[in-house]
């Protein structure tokens, strides 16, 4: 990625949005625009966790405030995330096709793992480097992010299902702000915490952290009071919580350097600060300037780089530990990225700078990579094994939804087609597919398939068509390839789409 790039980072929280927008210079990003917005999604999610058309509205009007910034930025600049609240709305898909929309640009929901690790990326790249061991916490609105970490490396990390507006709104519903209130709230919250005491002890750890949300809303209120600066300790916290108890209520609440929005759920985030200050052994911690939404920043550029790439590290560690044959799994990976390219550039032309098509060629690669992974547990139904490890990893670097676009690759690279949950008319998803297919059934007898002279070809007539043709006598010299190729055109009829194999 070259310098003087501007790159987007828009984090879809459960109390507010954001869009973070920097310059690339020489491997720093430089900000160069921010925008916040309290929107408050975290609020609509009821008891059946279905978000509200109220609050999906609120987000899909934010983001078309955001889009209107994002206006003549490409599909590789930009990379929106959501959190905790999509992360559980059953309807999350009806919010997330008209944000795609109304921004441009896709939306991923990341597992709560991988948004730890972005939130230590984001850290981590703003403080100073050294050896220090470090612990950075992050109170979310619906979760709360836990990593351990030294330099670049997150090592360990975790997200509990306890924030500042899902306490707020359980343990304080009308606002009062009282001593049993507290009491009750920092006690569920360590119900919820308590698993993390034997991880993230004090001796793991040398500098705590606290990024964005209730800390750094903590930090500004004891700074405006006389406090360090990004300074939080245990007299500090307390400090806070008399004034707090003197407020009696949100509404009466007047303390210089919180904003309006944070007021509202102040209750629910200091309650889960306290309960982790004494669950942790934290004496103090430090507000950092880093958050998710710079992690993601500086994931956008090394996910444009196959060498900084971290999917590409998770993939090989995956196929390792279920001990595929790297041999098979190279002959169907280079199969099936030849035929994905003759599909997307059917005359030849050459693909450098082409970001969709290499990024789009590089994920068939970790699925043909990928797809006999099922093996491990057994042979029969392996497809539906590899889908389900996938569908259930833990892959740092993959959103959710790229995830399972995997798993679709995987579960769908043989058998029928039709049990696919992903939809059949997307075009990118069933060229990679088809290519995955046809390789599969190419390499069938674990050898490198003669594949000089085959061509695969979108028809140019028909839509949702696709020609393979096969040179003079190659059917004659691979018989059962042949069989299995025509086999394979049954498969299609069955689908929106249509295969036709000449020569066979």
């Amino acid at each position: 990625m070259k310098n003087g790039t501007l790159l987007a980072a828009l984090d879809l929280g459960s109390n507010s949005f954001r869009l973070e927008i920097g310059r690339l210079d020489n491997g720093q990003i430089h900000r160069t625009e921010y925008l916040k917005e309290t929107v408050r999604q975290g609020n609509g999610l009821d008891a059946e966790r279905m978000l509200s058309q109220e609050a999906m509205q609120r987000g899909w009007d934010c983001l078309a405030r955001f889009a209107e910034r994002l206006a003549g930025f490409e599909r590789h600049q930009v990379r929106a995330v959501a959190t905790q609240t999509l992360r559980e709305a059953r309807n999350r898909q009806e919010f997330l096709d008209r944000a795609a929309e109304i921004l441009g640009f896709h939306v991923d929901v990341i597992p709560g793992r991988e948004e730890a690790r972005l939130i230590y990326q984001g850290v981590a790249q703003l403080l100073p480097q050294s050896d220090e061991r470090r612990l950075v916490v992050d109170i979310g609105g619906r979760s709360t992010e836990l990593i351990l970490g030294q330099g670049y490396e997150a090592e360990t990390t975790e997200s509990y299902r306890v924030g500042s507006v899902s306490w707020s709104m359980h343990y304080f519903p009308d606002g009062l702000l009282t001593p049993e209130t507290f009491r009750v709230a920092e006690i569920a919250a360590k119900a919820v915490l308590d698993e993390a005491i034997s991880i993230y002890r004090p001796s793991q750890w040398d500098t705590a952290y606290g990024a964005s949300g209730t800390v750094g809303a903590v930090a500004d209120v004891l700074n405006a009071a006389g406090w360090p600066k990004d300074t939080i300790d245990r007299h500090g916290l307390n400090w806070i919580m008399e004034q707090l108890l003197k407020a009696g209520h949100v509404d009466k609440l007047r303390l210089e350097g919180i904003k309006d929005d944070r007021r509202l759920v102040i209750g629910g985030g200091i309650s889960i600060l306290y309960a982790l200050f004494d669950l942790l052994g934290i004496e103090q911690m430090q507000a950092a300037d880093g958050a998710l939404r710079h992690g993601v920043l500086y994931d956008l550029v090394q996910r444009e780089q196959v060498h900084t790439d971290l999917r590409a590290a998770t993939v090989n560690r995956l196929a390792e530990k279920f001990d595929t044959d790297a041999a098979q799994m190279a002959r169907v990976q280079s199969t099936a990225t030849l035929l994905y390219g003759q599909l997307q550039h059917p005359a030849g032309v050459p693909t450098d700078g082409d970001v969709e098509f290499e990024q789009a060629q590089r994920k068939l690669a970790w699925a043909a990579q990928l797809h006999e992974i099922g093996s491990h547990i057994s042979h029969s139904d392996y497809h539906r094994h590899g889908a389900y490890i996938l569908e259930n990893a833990h892959a740092p670097g993959f959103s959710l939804p790229e995830l399972h676009r995997l798993s679709q690759l995987v579960l769908g690279h043989r058998g029928k087609l039709r049990k696919l949950e992903i939809d059949l008319l997307d075009p990118g998803f069933i060229h990679q597919l088809l290519a995955l297919r046809l390789s599969v059934i190419l390499c069938h007898a674990r050898r490198d398939p003669e594949v000089a002279g085959l061509q695969l070809a979108a028809s140019p007539a028909q839509k949702q068509k696709f020609v393979l043709s096969c040179p003079d006598g190659w059917a004659d010299a691979y018989p059962q390839s042949a069989h299995l190729l025509r086999e394979e055109v049954a498969a299609w009829q069955k689908t929106p789409w249509t295969l036709l194999v000449t020569g066979v």
